[in-house]
């Protein structure tokens, strides 16, 4: 059986998308909304609160009024049953793929940077990988060539002190400027890339927002 919280990991709920799917406002911020499954015999109740972002349900049988729990009871097995527990995930799916969009990476510096490669260039994170959700590339339209990834590592993997995780961004650089521009405290070698044509940056606070912005843009020069 799917596991029902794991379908809003690494997700944010965006308020105009839910209310615009239909869902209403309570008083304490949060958000309800209904639908009908299986040809009305069940309703679904979903309360989502933002931040963090928290997604509690109920599912109520129409004719008994009862609350239904065998679609997430793991041992429960049969058609009936089976059928339910489909239409009540596809349901969840069906809000998460319209009224969510991805949150993996949280820092202040890798939000700014996502947001202006958007505004500017118009341009999505792609997640590529599906075993390695924790990553995403940054592209340009005609070329198709990467200029930036965005990532979650081990603080030790780029040479700083520590096992907790450090979000980071891997720009293009000219290849003669490399010596000039990698100081192994503020530009950091390109981590999983050609040293040579790649920096890192720690998305920490150790690079100013707007100096990442005009490195990107540099980035995607490069990868005409």
């Amino acid at each position: 059986m799917k596991d029902e919280t794991s379908l809003f990991t690494s997700k944010r709920a965006v308020p105009e998308r839910l209310l615009a799917y239909g869902c209403g406002v309570e008083a304490d911020g949060t958000f309800h909304c209904k639908t009908s499954l299986l040809g009305g015999r069940f309703v679904l109740e979903v309360c989502i609160a933002l931040e963090p972002v928290e997604v509690s349900t109920r599912l109520t049988d129409v004719e008994s009024g009862c609350g239904y729990v065998l679609h997430n009871v793991p041992g429960a097995e049969g058609e009936f049953v089976g059928a339910v527990r489909q239409a009540y995930y596809a349901a969840l799916a069906d809000i998460r793929d319209k009224c969510f969009i991805d949150d993996v990476f949280k820092s202040s510096d890798a939000r700014a940077v996502i947001k202006y490669a958007s505004e500017r260039y118009g341009d999505k994170l792609e997640f590529l990988w599906k075993k390695l959700p924790i990553a995403a590339v940054l592209r340009r339209k005609d070329s198709h060539k990467w200029y930036a990834i965005i990532m979650v590592v081990k603080r030790c993997k780029v040479g700083r002190v520590g096992e907790e995780m450090i979000e980071i961004i891997d720009l293009r650089m000219p290849r003669d400027q490399a010596p000039q521009i990698i100081d192994n405290v503020r530009y950091l070698p390109g981590y999983h890339m050609n040293k040579k044509t790649w920096m890192t940056i720690c998305l920490d606070g150790s690079v100013p927002t707007k100096e990442i912005c005009r490195n990107l843009d540099h980035s995607y020069d490069l990868a005409k």
